[in-house]
C-alpha cells in the first residue's frame, strides 16, 4: 500500500489537494520495485494544464504499456506547496506512488511553452537533483526534454542530459532497450549518453560544442565527440492509424482545461501560414482512417464517462473524413447527451454547415482567426483567407442563429503600417453590418463581436523566423491604435476588444530564438523567484530584467534585430525535414505579398516529402 507524500495537515492548507492524491479513475498503477525503468512524465505547469495535454498522455499510455516501465505523472506544484516543500525540503513526488522522482531513472520534462521554463527549474530544484546537467552523477536520474520548444532547446540545453527531437512514439523504445542493456553491463552516464546521441532524434547538449562571432551570433556548432551526429533528425509518425492512442485516458478528480475526450483526426497542416511553426515542424499533413476514429472514440468514452468529445488537430476542417466522422458521433451519441466539440474550423459553407449539426446555437459563439484585418497582411502570412470568405462565413453564421463570434489576430507582423492595423477593428465592423442586414425577427438577439489580439513572435523553422520584433511600447502603441479604431466604429457597441501584455511577447520571443547563453538568465530568474511565469499574476518583468542585467546579456540582440539570410540560428543543427531554403523563399514571397498555396493544391517544394507519407504522397505513383 502506497503511503501519501504529503501527510493531511500540508493538504488541509493548500489549494486544490486533489492536484497531488493521484487515484484518478484510469491511473496505472504497477509494482514499483518490479519496474526495470522507472519515469517520471512531468508537466512544468500546474495539474489542470498538464492533465489536458494530449502528447502527455499518448506517451504514459505508450510508456505504461512495456511491462519493464513504470511511467508515473508529475506537475509543477502550485506556489502554495512549493514553500511548503522547500521549507521541509520534501522532494518532489510523482502520483501514482507518491514516492521521490530523483529515485526515477528518467525524469522527462515536456518543452510546451517559453514561459514555463523556471517551472523546468522548480521540477529539478523540488526534485534535490543538480540544475545543470554538467553536475550530475551516475545514481541520479536521466533528465530528458520533448514537445514543441525543442525545435530550438538551446536556451534551456545545460538543463538536460538529452532532448528528444520529434513525435515520441518513434524513438523511446530504443532508447530504453539502449538504456537497460548498458545499465545491465555497467556502463557509466557518459558512456550511455553518447551511445544514446546515436539514436534517431536524440540530442545530447554536452556533447556540442559552440562558438560565436565577435557580434554575438553563432560561428559554429559541432559535436566535440567522435561518433555523434552533426545533425539531430526529426521523428515522425507516418502511419498514425496504428500509432499507440490512449483508449482508456486519466480522468481527473477536478476540473481540468481541457476537461473532455479528445480524438486526435490528424497531424500536420496543408496550409502554409508563415507566421505559424506548428505548421511547419508537423510537416507532412497525415490522417487518420475514420473506422480508426469511430473506434478510438467509442473506447474512450466508455472508458471515461465523459460527456463532450474533441476532434482535434491543427484545422480540423481539412480532414477530408470529417463529415462522415461527424455523421457517425450525431447518430451515436447525441441522443446520449454528448456535445462534439469542434475546433480548429475555417471560415466557409462546410464547416459552418458542421457547426450547425453538433452546437446549440442558443448556448455557444463562433470562433475564427482572419490574423490580420486588411487583406495585404493576410497575403504576407499566407493565411489564405480573403475577406469576401470572412464576410460570407460571418453572414452564413449568423444567418444559421449565431449573434456571437469571437476573431483572434496578430499585431506586429512584418511589414504591419498603421492601416492593417485600423483594419482589424474595421473588418469587425463590416461583419456587424452583415448581422444587421438580417432582418430584426430573423435575428438571434444583439450581435457580439469579440476581437483579441496578440501580438506577433518570430518562431524557428517559420518563414519569419528571419523577422525582428518591436519594443514593449510598441507593441502597447500598435493595441492603442486597434482600440482607438474600434471606439470610432459605427457598430462600437457590439464590438469588444481585448489585448494581451507586450512584456510577456518580449520575452516569449527572446527564448524562442535564443541560444544556450540564456540557460544563466534563466537560473538567475527563478533564484530570484521566477515561477509560473505563463500566469500574468505571478510574472514580474522587472524580475527578468534583473536576470539578464546580472547575466551581462542584451534582450534587445535576441528580439531588436533583423536575421541575415546566412545567419547561423541556435537551431540549424535540426534537420525537421523542411529545408531552410525553403522557409526563405517564403520570407521573401512574403515581402512580396505573393501567396503560396496549399499542400493540396500544389507542391511547394519544403522537403518534407522524405518522411515518404502523408499528403505530399496524394496521387503520386
Amino acid at each position: 500500500m502506497r503511503k501519501p507524500a504529503l501527510n493531511e495537515n500540508i493538504l488541509l492548507t493548500i489549494e486544490k489537494p486533489a492536484r497531488y492524491i493521484g487515484n484518478e479513475v484510469n491511473s496505472v498503477y504497477k509494482d514499483p520495485e518490479g519496474a526495470a525503468i522507472r519515469f517520471a512524465m512531468c508537466f512544468p505547469d500546474v495539474y489542470e494544464i498538464g492533465m489536458s495535454h494530449l502528447g502527455m498522455k499518448i506517451l504514459y499510455d505508450m510508456f505504461n504499456r512495456r511491462k519493464d516501465v513504470y511511467c508515473e505523472r508529475v506537475f509543477s506544484p502550485w506556489p502554495d506547496l512549493h514553500k511548503i516543500m522547500k521549507e521541509k525540503q520534501i522532494p518532489l513526488f510523482a502520483l501514482e506512488s507518491q514516492q521521490p522522482v530523483r529515485n526515477f531513472d528518467f525524469i522527462g520534462i515536456t518543452l510546451q511553452y517559453e514561459m514555463c521554463y523556471t517551472n523546468i527549474l522548480q521540477i529539478l530544484d523540488l526534485a534535490q537533483i543538480p540544475l545543470e546537467a554538467s553536475g550530475r552523477t551516475d545514481d541520479m536520474p536521466l533528465v530528458i526534454g520533448g514537445g514543441p520548444c525543442t525545435y530550438n532547446p538551446e536556451p534551456v540545453a545545460e538543463f538536460f542530459d538529452m532532448i528528444y527531437i520529434g513525435e515520441g512514439e518513434v524513438s523511446y523504445d530504443a532508447l530504453f532497450d539502449l538504456y537497460l542493456s548498458m545499465k545491465a553491463q555497467g556502463y557509466s552516464r557518459k558512456e550511455f549518453l553518447i551511445k544514446a546521441a546515436s539514436i534517431p532524434g536524440i540530442y545530447v547538449p554536452l556533447l556540442y560544442d559552440v562558438t560565436y562571432h565577435a557580434d554575438g551570433t553563432i560561428c559554429q556548432m559541432k559535436p566535440d565527440t567522435p561518433g555523434v551526429p552533426g545533425r539531430v533528425k526529426k521523428q515522425l509518425v507516418t502511419d498514425l492509424d496504428h500509432a499507440v492512442y490512449p483508449e482508456k485516458p486519466v480522468v481527473p478528480f477536478l476540473k481540468i482545461t481541457q476537461d473532455r475526450a479528445v480524438l486526435e483526426v490528424m497531424r500536420g497542416c496543408i496550409r502554409g501560414c508563415r507566421f505559424c511553426q506548428a505548421g511547419q515542424i508537423y510537416r507532412p499533413a497525415r490522417e487518420k482512417k475514420v473506422e480508426v476514429l469511430i473506434r478510438q472514440a467509442d473506447q474512450m468514452l466508455q472508458s471515461t464517462g465523459y460527456d463532450e468529445i474533441s476532434l482535434t488537430s491543427l484545422s480540423s476542417s481539412d480532414y477530408s473524413g470529417l463529415e462522415e466522422l461527424i455523421q457517425y458521433l450525431i447518430s451515436h451519441y447525441q441522443s446520449k447527451g454528448v456535445n462534439i466539440s469542434l475546433p480548429s474550423l475555417r471560415v466557409d459553407a462546410f464547416s459552418l454547415d458542421v457547426m450547425g449539426k453538433v452546437q446549440d446555437i442558443r448556448k455557444s459563439s463562433l470562433t475564427f482567426a482572419p490574423e490580420a484585418g486588411s487583406q495585404r497582411m493576410r497575403d504576407v502570412m499566407n493565411k489564405g483567407l480573403t475577406e469576401e470568405e470572412i464576410l460570407k462565413g460571418c453572414g452564413l453564421a449568423f444567418a444559421g442563429g449565431w449573434q456571437k463570434v469571437k476573431l483572434y489576430f496578430m499585431l506586429g507582423l512584418p511589414g504591419e503600417t498603421e492601416e492593417d492595423m485600423r483594419a482589424i477593428a474595421q473588418l469587425a465592423d463590416q461583419i456587424a453590418v452583415r448581422y444587421y442586414e438580417i432582418p430584426k425577427d430573423r435575428r438571434n438577439g444583439k450581435c457580439q463581436i469579440t476581437i483579441s489580439t496578440s501580438f506577433f513572435v518570430p518562431k524557428p523553422f517559420t518563414p519569419f523566423q528571419w523577422a525582428p520584433m518591436y519594443p514593449q511600447e510598441e507593441y502597447q502603441r500598435r493595441a492603442g491604435i486597434v482600440n482607438e479604431t474600434v471606439k470610432a466604429q459605427l457598430n462600437r457597441k457590439s464590438i469588444r476588444y481585448n489585448w494581451h501584455e507586450p512584456d510577456v511577447t518580449v520575452l516569449e520571443g527572446i527564448f524562442a530564438r535564443g541560444d544556450r547563453r540564456l540557460s544563466r538568465v534563466i537560473r538567475y530568474a527563478y533564484e530570484d523567484g521566477a515561477l509560473f511565469d505563463a500566469w500574468s499574476e505571478f510574472y514580474d518583468h522587472g524580475r527578468w530584467m534583473r536576470a539578464f542585467e546580472k547575466a551581462g546579456i542584451d534582450p534587445d540582440f535576441y528580439t531588436m534585430r533583423r536575421r541575415e539570410a546566412d545567419e547561423i540560428f541556435p537551431w540549424d543543427f535540426i534537420d525537421d525535414g523542411v529545408s531552410k531554403s525553403y522557409l526563405y523563399r517564403e520570407w521573401e514571397k512574403a515581402g512580396q505579398g505573393i501567396v503560396t498555396g496549399n499542400c493540396r493544391q500544389n507542391c511547394s517544394g519544403c522537403g518534407a516529402m522524405q518522411f515518404k507519407g502523408g499528403v505530399c504522397y496524394e496521387n503520386q505513383d
